[in-house]
């Protein structure tokens, strides 16, 4: 949430600076700005709103300064306005900061600093630390100041800070907050998120918590936040290519990345297959890791749960060893039972989920096992895991996950064909039919999104005109009514909401009437003569039906309105199938009702605060 850029080198800051915001749009905000060191003073400019008019706004300015910070804002402290916008600055204008995340204690600073007689003209805690920090400022000590400040800021935060008495220099800190450092040829970048900067170069700082860093164009210095040298900070080297991170000729990023499904899952299995088997090693994951735990806790939230969800059902039936699936907020503030025998599985796409990573902490505290499966190397959850399983989808723009979901389902179904193998439940001509199976699924993926995208789309024509949408399903299935559901409102904010097939008639029923749309998700056959009975008592009340179900099974069609048919596939794994009709259903229903598709109102990509 919130993203912060800063530019120093020797190029004009501004075009590079809103260059960067736009890559970070993904992100969600609701106001943005940028603050450029010029000649005479530092030139601010900030707008509420979307940044084509922080754009429009800064055209009409002389920018010629080579340092600079910028930043979307997402209110937390302070309605959306021109005024409560980042750049932030102290009355007498010698601090800019921007900021992202939370002072929790801003009030009592605020205090303190009236009495001292600051004047404040915004409701936010970002302008409360530029004032602290001008409170410890004398000449040419900024980052020290910064230091002195940032031992008394509670909350989680990520902070970059100029003053115009010393030009050329922009320190940046990390407090539970994610933050690069991109370094250049006598120039440097810095940025909330990698996308921001790959046009600019592949190698990076990657700040970890209570690092500071001291920016100038030809240097970066790392310290501690006692002010000591990190001497030995490591780069990282990012593989990503920067036109993964474009549209490449699509509307959107969500229907590229709909479309990238198949090479990014193949990326997935050829990291972890070898010559036809499944290859843990490079997780850290030892040969027989299933022996090492009596259950597994699975922790994540919003899309990251819905896979952890599904898995559930697998990992239980053919590992049989109890697992637990919460959502990372509600496990984070309970007392779970935990020990060194227990396994937590983290799912987060960009490694950087506050809660998640805070439930993280709780469990190693109590003595489990971590294994992470996460989009994003060298992010938070990825250094504080004991293993990871990197889900190699590339970057993913759109707010709403489609190629990164399809990893973290991949990533258990690698984890449950490993697990059968430790269990001995299956043999070595079923283990290798299991892994035939899903290095099939990229390109019965591919097929199918083709095959079945003329259909969704008139089918996505009538529900755009709908205010209630139902999606339901059993077993695997009713994790993808989740899923799907989530994906229609989260973009077309039409209300959707998924049940249990089996609990229509425990309240669910008395809503359905003429023509409200139910989904039926019919990928396991072993449920589903139950599920179409419960279809027919829908359409019975007038429901209008859609069924997705393998392509062989039998049923009264005249039940149905719509019918999408999937390849046939081992049942446990066509979940995968089933996921990319509901995800082009959602993306066509969106595009009909003319909605910000990739940057939908009040989300954001990353959430970083609690």
């Amino acid at each position: 949430m919130c993203g912060i850029v800063g530019y120093i080198g020797e190029k004009k800051a501004a075009p590079i600076l809103l260059s960067g915001l736009k890559k970070l749009e993904y992100r969600g905000y609701d106001s943005a700005g940028i603050a450029v060191q010029e000649e005479e003073a530092v030139k601010i400019v900030k707008k509420e709103g979307k940044l084509d008019k922080l754009k429009s706004s800064a055209e009409k300015e002389i920018f010629n300064g080579e340092t600079g910070i910028g930043h979307t804002r997402w209110a937390t402290h302070g309605k959306p306005s021109d005024i409560n916008s980042h750049p932030h600055t102290d009355s007498f204008a010698k601090i800019v900061i921007v900021h992202n995340g939370i002072i929790e204690n801003f009030r009592e600073l605020k205090e303190e600093l009236l009495e001292k007689g600051h004047q404040f003209k915004s409701e936010t805690d970002t302008e409360v630390a530029a004032h602290l920090i001008a409170s410890y400022y004398q000449q040419n000590n900024l980052k020290e100041a910064v230091i002195k400040a940032v031992k008394r800021l509670e909350g989680s935060f990520a902070l970059a800070v100029m003053s115009y008495t010393e030009k050329d220099r922009i320190i940046a800190v990390r407090k539970d907050s994610p933050l690069i450092v991109g370094l250049g040829e006598n120039e440097n970048f810095l940025a909330s998120d990698i996308p921001a900067y790959l046009e600019h170069t592949d190698d990076f700082y990657i700040l970890e918590d209570g690092e500071i860093a001291d920016i100038r164009k030809d240097e970066v210095k790392i310290y501690s936040f006692a002010d000591e040298l990190i001497a030995d900070k490591q780069k990282t080297k990012i593989d990503w290519d920067a036109e993964m991170a474009e549209k490449q000729g699509y509307q959107h990023f969500m229907l590229k990345e709909i479309h990238e499904q198949p090479e990014s899952l193949k990326r997935l299995l050829e990291d972890n297959l070898k010559d036809g088997k499944i290859d843990l090693g490079e997780s850290g994951l030892d040969k027989n890791w299933l022996t090492n735990y009596d259950k597994i806790h699975v922790v994540a939230c919003g899309t990251a749960y819905h896979s952890g969800a599904l898995a559930k059902y697998l990992l239980e039936d053919k590992l049989r060893i109890p697992v637990e699936v919460e959502v990372a907020s509600e496990y984070r503030y309970r007392n779970p039972i935990i020990d060194e025998r227990t396994l937590m599985i983290v799912v987060s796409q960009s490694g950087e989920t506050a809660d998640t990573l805070a439930a993280l902490r709780l469990a190693k505290n109590k003595g489990a096992s971590v294994l992470a499966l996460t989009n994003s190397r060298d992010s938070s959850i990825a250094r504080e895991s004991d293993k990871v399983i990197y889900l190699k989808a590339g970057p993913e723009i759109a707010v709403a996950s489609t190629k990164a979901y399809t990893n973290m389902v991949a990533a258990f179904y690698i984890l449950l064909i490993d697990g059968m193998r430790q269990r001995q439940e299956i043999s070595e001509e079923v283990e290798a039919k299991y892994t035939s199976d899903l290095i099939k699924l990229p390109e019965m993926i591919r097929q199918l999104s083709e095959q079945s995208k003329d259909q969704i789309k008139l089918i996505a024509d009538k529900y755009a005109k709908k205010e209630n949408i139902f999606f339901i399903g059993r077993n695997t299935d009713y994790t993808l009514a989740l899923e799907g559901a989530l994906k229609l409102k989260e973009i077309s904010y039409i209300h959707a909401e998924a049940y249990p097939a089996g609990e229509l008639k425990h309240g669910t029923l008395a809503l359905i009437e003429e023509d409200v749309p139910v989904v039926a998700l019919g990928s396991r056959a072993d449920v589903f003569p139950k599920l179409f009975s419960n279809l027919k008592e829908v359409k019975a009340r007038g429901a209008e039906t859609l069924l997705i179900t393998e392509e062989d099974q039998k049923f009264e069609r005249d039940s149905v309105d719509h019918l999408i048919e999937l390849p046939l596939l081992n049942q446990d794994f066509a979940g995968l199938l089933a996921i990319i009709p509901l995800q082009l259903l959602a993306y066509y229903t969106a595009l009909n009702c003319g909605e910000d598709i990739d940057q939908p109102r009040n989300l954001a990509k990353s959430v970083t605060v609690e």
